[in-house]
């Protein structure tokens, strides 16, 4: 099986990397790999939507992949989902995108640009339409997300995002991914370890580590189990 794994950084996925075996034809962002007998490519955006949009949309339109997994840390805004738990967020949306009319804020499906069930989107969020059929991948537990530009770390913004969208974690590339997938076709995974609760900025409660941890063990694992 042909796999891409996307991630924002190299720090995120360093000791995977280092458990597989290089393969030819590597270049620049992308490099290739093999492990368990599949052909794995790993794909490095850089933080942000607009980044991970542009290079999914280049690699998925050069070669056709069996699956596709966004591996990353993200944020939790609900104690049940603690640092170090790993996730598969399911829906996505962009909760800064809209416009602001006066004090009400108004989402691009509010505006009908587009409309909440113009492809890719239906009921305004971005949707995995099924987790793929892999173990490992379908044992996680399913979260709602939201992806920002801006991460959260003010208690009024973070009321206020959690009343308008529900959501269980947060991160800044995910809905660009899975956008991406969705325009190609793609069979997706949006896999997520957290690392931290979204909370008034407080590094010293961060697990990035622990996370990172964890999300490489389940990294390895859905490999070889795709």
């Amino acid at each position: 099986m042909r796999v891409l794994l996307v991630a924002a950084t190299d720090f995120e996925l360093a000791p995977l990397v280092s458990r597989l075996t290089p393969a030819p034809h590597s270049s620049g962002r992308l490099r290739a790999f093999t492990h368990a007998s599949h052909h794995v490519d790993i794909l490095t955006t850089g933080i942000g939507m607009i980044a991970t949009a542009a290079w999914c949309a280049r690699v998925l339109a050069q070669q056709r992949y069996e699956l596709a997994v966004n591996l990353g840390v993200c944020g939790s805004f609900h104690a049940a989902y603690p640092p170090g738990a790993v996730v598969n967020v399911m829906t996505d949306c962009v909760p800064e995108l809209g416009a602001e009319d006066d004090e009400q804020f108004l989402t691009m499906q509010d505006l009908g640009l587009p409309g909440p069930d113009d492809p890719p989107f239906r009921g305004g969020r971005l949707v995995n339409p099924e987790t793929p059929p892999n173990q490992v991948i379908g044992g996680l537990r399913a979260v709602s997300g939201v992806t920002v530009n801006t991460v959260h770390g003010n208690p009024r913004s973070i009321a206020r995002v959690v009343e308008r969208f529900a959501p269980d974690v947060e991160s800044m590339e995910g809905a660009a991914f899975m956008y991406a997938c969705l325009v190609s076709g793609v069979r997706f995974a949006q896999v997520r370890a957290v690392s931290n609760m979204v909370e008034k900025r407080n590094r010293e409660a961060w697990k990035l580590e622990e996370a990172i941890g964890a999300l490489i063990e389940v990294g390895l694992r859905l490999i070889e189990y795709a």
